[in-house]
Formats: structure tokens, sequence, C-alpha cells
């Protein structure tokens, strides 16, 4: 593969009958004589076509979402994607002026172009795209790859345990995955759901204990390895052999319970990977070497620096939406690093020309799922209309309203978490809230109900009970400190968790370009007075990772303050003081709570 500029591997798409601007390595659309399939039909090239989704949560209708205003770069990362947000986005890949594009990738006008456009992705939607790209390519030629976070997220996939997911997956036709929220239920499970995936699920950095293989606790795919799961697979697409090599969530345990999967270990695991990919070169001999991730965006980008012979990272995790395949240089080549967004919003197109067994040209496109534009697959819709019948009661009852935007993704605070943060503290009787900062969760644009459905997108998972405890204020500021480490980390194979913890009750600034202990200043509390490090403060906060907490699950807590509301009109969000970003493209302040 040649190496190319940034520019050169942008697809921008134009709205339906528009035309949209050409770059090298990306895919010209075929001009639309007034079908909607025209909006989804490519220029015919190459000979092994990848399709690549990730971070759905277990969205099976279409959804709101707004994309973040914060999303900050630092140190090697600074300015780079996919540390770049709202006006900085669109004048960095050349998108100004197009409504489709910028309703689709950034936050700009989002509640305008949310009541024009409608809603995103839905997998009655995605498999009609799906099926359209793989006929119009070859079905023996494409491959279509999950990169995980796919069986969590939704009251339906919570109450299944992820079988509703599983069922969605195999009729969408997923063919090789990788996991992080699988592995937030129980061992048992996830076995049971492998068991009922038609897919191969693939991760090589996933190991069964020493102890779990002697005691027979947990039979691994490979036990002189110790591999839990097969760590490749091989999949010929028409005469060409690629391989996929599976890269799941790193930090699971850190991240999440432990509890859940005791036999499992997880990591980077780096030289691992090279020894696959290595093996995988030497042994089988493939055309191309794809790796399907759950590091998020930077880590695999620094995975691309260090590891070398892979092709292509088709990674997830980060839920970034990036419409380019980003080359990295490594010691003996170029890796690119490609993401597919979240909440089935986006879907990623490669096209491989593979020529004398190596890829000799590509095209990569990011296509948008917009819900207004593709009909429903009647399969799928009727799946879903099944799995979501039973639970109709509790996803439809109305429980407020509003006239503000909810949102979460964001490297701060966003409005869902304030209210769950102000339910926490309201209901508690709490001085401080914490909340995790989880990038799942859809949108809720003013003047819509306020659904227990939209409720369970923020909080549906296995760890939901709430607590309320006494803590001093030097370890809430230590708790502060530590997860800002985890997103803030010059070194991207130190980030181990979501965006930075949510609060209610305080106020801080913060510096992300300070080192660890002291990105945070100025704490106060509401009454204006400052945290007092060894004075005693009521906590409440939910999600556990290291144990069961005592109280009642984050969704009634939080359903009983809205139904006590029941209309949000206003909405004070807790959004720290920024210090040294001025002029970081990874901030904009265009869109309403920054």
């Amino acid at each position: 593969m040649s190496q190319m500029n940034r520019r050169e591997f942008v697809y921008t798409l134009a709205m339906l009958g528009a035309s949209a601007p050409l770059f090298a390595n990306s895919h010209m659309r075929i001009a639309p004589e007034g079908k909607l399939s025209d909006y989804y039909k490519l220029k015919p090239f190459g000979n092994a076509r990848i399709l690549h989704m990730t971070d759905s949560h277990a969205q099976l209708v279409p959804v709101y979402f707004r994309e973040p205003s914060v999303n900050l770069g630092i140190g090697e990362n600074y300015g780079k994607p996919p540390h770049i947000v709202g006006e900085h986005f669109l004048k960095y890949y050349g998108m100004e002026g197009n409504k489709r594009l910028e309703y689709a990738l950034t936050c700009l006008h989002f509640n305008e172009h949310a009541k024009a456009m409608g809603r995103m992705g839905g997998f009655a939607q995605l498999k009609t795209v799906v099926d359209f790209l793989r006929g119009d390519f070859g079905k023996d030629k494409t491959l279509l790859l999950d990169g995980g976070d796919t069986w969590q997220g939704s009251w339906t996939s919570l109450q299944t345990r992820g079988k509703d997911m599983v069922g969605a997956m195999n009729l969408l036709g997923v063919d090789v995955c990788t996991g992080h929220w699988e592995f937030t239920y129980t061992e048992q499970e996830i076995l049971e759901n492998l068991k009922m995936l038609k897919a191969e699920f693939v991760a090589q950095n996933v190991k069964v204990k020493e102890d779990a293989i002697m005691e027979e606790k947990f039979k691994p795919y490979d036990e002189d390895e110790g591999w839990a799961f097969k760590p490749y697979t091989m999949k010929k697409l028409g005469k060409a052999r690629v391989a996929v090599i599976g890269q799941a969530f790193p930090y699971t345990t850190i991240a999440n319970p432990k509890r859940f999967i005791p036999d499992l270990t997880f990591g980077i695991d780096t030289e691992g990977m090279q020894e696959v990919v290595d093996m995988v070169r030497k042994k089988e001999k493939p055309d191309a070497v794809i790796v399907i991730s759950h590091n998020g965006y930077d880590v695999d980008k620094k995975m691309a620096q260090v590891v070398t012979g892979i092709d292509f990272i088709m990674g997830g995790h980060t839920h970034d939406g990036v419409p380019e395949a980003y080359p990295v240089k490594n010691a003996k080549g170029v890796t690119y690093v490609c993401n597919a967004g979240s909440n089935g919003k986006f879907l990623n197109v490669l096209d491989l020309d593979i020529q004398n067994g190596k890829i000799k040209d590509f095209k990569f496109t990011l296509l948008p799922i917009f819900s207004d534009l593709i009909p429903e697959d009647p399969k799928m819709k009727q799946y879903i209309e099944e799995v979501r019948k039973p639970f109709a009661k509790d996803l439809n009852r109305v429980i407020a309203t509003t006239e503000v935007t909810l949102f979460r993704r964001g490297n701060f605070n966003g409005s869902w978490d304030q209210i769950i943060c102000d339910a926490l503290r309201e209901v508690g009787g709490a001085d401080i809230s914490l909340s995790p900062g989880f990038r799942w969760g859809t949108s809720v644009i003013p003047g819509q109900e306020i659904t227990f459905d939209d409720l369970a997108t923020q909080t549906a998972m296995t760890y939901p009970e709430t607590y309320v405890k006494e803590m001093d204020g030097k370890t809430v500021k230590m708790i502060l400190e530590d997860v800002a480490d985890n997103l803030f980390n010059p070194d991207p194979f130190y980030q181990q968790g979501g965006d930075m913890v949510r609060t209610g009750g305080i106020s801080y600034r913060f510096d992300p370009t300070a080192k660890m202990g002291n990105r945070l200043s100025h704490i106060t509390l509401l009454n204006g007075k400052p945290l007092e490090p060894n004075k005693k403060y009521k906590v409440a906060g939910w999600a556990t990772v290291n144990s069961k907490a005592p109280g009642r699950p984050i969704w009634e807590i939080t359903e009983e303050y809205l139904k006590a509301h029941k209309h949000i009109k206003q909405l004070k969000v807790d959004t720290p003081e920024l210090v040294n970003v001025k002029g970081n493209p990874g901030i904009t302040y265009k869109c309403n709570c920054v």
C-alpha cells in the first residue's frame, strides 16, 4: 500500500442527490438516479470487502446520539483524530456546509438537525445496508466484523442477558467479533451466548488463569497457550485469504467487575500480538492481516506503532466516528487505524485490491446510517418487535418530559449524567455524588418525552447498585485524580477507563496537561466553600467495581427523581473550569452544555 496524506483517505458522503467531494483512496458514489440504494452504492473497486461496526450498545432501534463537544488530545495526540470536534472537525476534513455530515459527526446544531433528519442507526436499517453492500460486491467476497460492546446498553439486553443481541447479530450476518461489555455477564452466560452465536469470537489477549485450567473450571480454546478463545481466524474472500486477529478490551478486569469473570485475565499484550501476527504470517501466509480491536483509538494507534505486520486495525471502545483510515508508521511499514463510531450510527466499508499475495491498494468509507433514508429490513424489523414486545410496558412508560437536550458523550459531565448525579444527591441525601464516565447512552431532544427506555440506555447494566457513604475530602480528590490519569495519561497504554467521572455537588478547575495528582484544583461545594481534605462528606454513587454496593439500582433512584420533578426545564451541568486548553481543537464552545 502506498503511503498517502490524511486528506487522501477521507470520504465525505454528501446529501442524497448532491455531489460529494472526492479524494484519493476514498470511495466515489455512483451518480444518484432517485433510488435510495444510490445513496449507499459505491463505485466498484477491489476484490475483497470488509464491513465493520462497533459499540452498538444493544441499540436495536434508531436513536438520537449527540457527538461530544469535548474530546481533548494531549501530548502526541494533540489535534489529531479523534481529538477534533465541532467546527474544527468539519474544517479538518473539509466538510463545511454539509448538514448531513455535520449532524452525523459533530454536536453542531444538534437539536435543529435531529428534528429535521430524525434518528440514526437501527438494526433493521443496518441489515438493509449490509445486505445491499454484500450483494452489490459479492457475498463470497465480503466479511462483516463486530468490534464488541454489542450485548449491553438496553433494557432488553439486560433482561435477556445479551441473548437479544446474539439473535440480532446472527440475523445481521456478523462473521467475526470480539468484546468488552460482553464480559460484564457471568462466565456461564458468556459461554451460553457464544454457543448461540454464529460468528467467531476472537481474542488473542484473553487468557484463562492456570489454576482455573488445572481445576477444570474454564476450558480454554488452547490449553498450552492459555487462550480462552480463538486468537484469530482465517477467512477466504473470493480468492483472497484474510486473517482476522482479535483484541478484546485490555482493561476489562480493572474498568469492570472481575468478580463476574474470575477465571480470565486481560491485557494489551503487544508481545503476544506480535507473536500471533508473526505466526499467522508464517503459517497461514495470508494476503491481508486485520485486527478487530476494542482497545480504543489512541491505544490502537500506539499498538500500530510497536507491532509490525498488521495491515488494518478496525477499532472500537472510544466511540469515535473517524472518516479516514489513519496511517501509522512502524519499523516495517504502515498500519492503518479505523473506527466506526457507536450506537449503530456508522458502518465502515474497507475495499481491498489484493494482488500477488498482498494489498495493492484500498478504498475506505465511513458510512453514516441515516434512518430516514433507509427502508427497514422486514425480517430484522419483525425480530426487533418480537424481542421488545415482552418489555413494552416498561419501555414505553413515560417518566418525565424535557426542554433540555439530554446527552452523555464527552470527556466531562453531560446533561444525562447531571440528572443521575442530582438524583443520587437528592434521593440519597448526599453532599456529593459520583457517577462513572460511561460513554454509552443515547440522547433526548427538547420536547421529547423521557421514557424508561431512554433511561435504560444510561443505566442498564449488571452492576447498577447504588451506595451512600462517608468520605473525607482527600479521598474524593484522590478518586477524581485517579480517573483523570486514566483519561489523560500521556501514554495511551495507561489509559484504562472511559471519560472523566461525573460529579454532583462540587465544581473544580481542571488542567489536562498537568501531571498525575495535580490536574484538579479549587474544588468547591455548591455553597462556595472549599472541599476540606480532612472533613467527612456524605457521598453517593453507583456501579462499584470491586464489590457489590448495597443500595437500590440506579434506574430506580433516577426514575424516582424524574417522576418527582416531572419536567426538566433548566439544568445546571457541573462542568469543570478547563485551563491550558486554549486553541485545542478537541473542544468547541459552539455546542450548548460544553
